[in-house]
């Protein structure tokens, strides 16, 4: 649904100074809780664009973002995807997928094994990788509506982090996928929020495939330091812990 709208006209859905949603954002959050309903009627479901529907007391909750990107997506932009995560009432990750429509490519985890699906169809497990040195840092203006400069976009204006790694930005749980799958270093955002749809199923990608995901201040997600760091490896996640004190 979402590709089938790619490149085409698209009514925006003002939301709040510097975002909004399209067409295809809606309709593609309807489709996937129409097929959830018909398979899990007893499940929750949060959306990124209808909110929560469901008991509140359900024992599974899906957590979906019909269009992570939006903003590529209208410019006509090739960097966005489409994730849903399970959780069960214990918030642990039950599966997720992050669907690349434009590539073809699916990230999935079923609780354990974290693996790439093709366009071919075929299934290889995701590998954390440094080898690039690359850095995906969130600059969206929504980390900026107010208080004093964010620590991730600090951390682009000092010298060391400019000698060791190289700033990439682009949709959040792609560049969470990106991780997993050893095509990125590591990825940095202030604000991430306990059980958002905009983190959920690359979070639990990057768990399962073996990442090193805190807050920015190094200790779990959501303990109150605040922010999120997925890094490949130990080694990189000490690193960038390090240059984020000094910035």
């Amino acid at each position: 649904m979402v590709l089938g709208k790619y490149g085409t006209w698209e009514t925006r859905i003002d939301k709040e100074p510097g975002d909004f949603a399209t067409e295809a954002d809606v309709e593609a959050e309807q489709a996937i809780l129409d097929t959830i309903r018909a398979g899990r009627p007893d499940d929750a479901f949060l959306g990124e664009e209808g909110g929560y529907v469901g008991r509140e007391d359900a024992g599974r909750v899906w957590l979906v973002d019909p269009l992570c990107g939006t903003l590529n997506f209208a410019a006509k932009t090739p960097l966005f995807c489409v994730n849903v995560a399970l959780r069960d009432a214990d918030h642990q990750d039950l599966a997720a997928a992050v669907a690349d429509p434009c590539s073809g490519e699916v990230f999935w985890t079923d609780g354990e094994k974290a693996m790439l699906r093709g366009a071919d169809g075929v299934d290889l497990p995701l590998v954390p990788d440094v080898g690039a040195r690359l850095v995906d840092i969130n600059v969206d203006r929504g980390a900026m509506r107010s208080g004093p400069l964010p620590t991730a976009i600090r951390l682009l204006t000092t010298a060391e982090f400019e000698a060791s790694f190289g700033p990439r930005v682009v949709s959040s749980s792609l560049a969470l996928a990106w991780v997993a799958a050893g095509r990125r270093a590591a990825y940095l955002t202030d604000g991430a929020r306990p059980d958002s749809v905009h983190f959920a199923a690359g979070l639990a990608l990057c768990r399962a495939a073996g990442c090193v995901v805190t807050d920015l201040a190094g200790e779990p997600l959501y303990s109150g330091a605040g922010g999120l760091l997925a890094a490949a490896d130990a080694e990189t996640h000490a690193e960038l812990l390090g240059l984020l004190s000094r910035a």
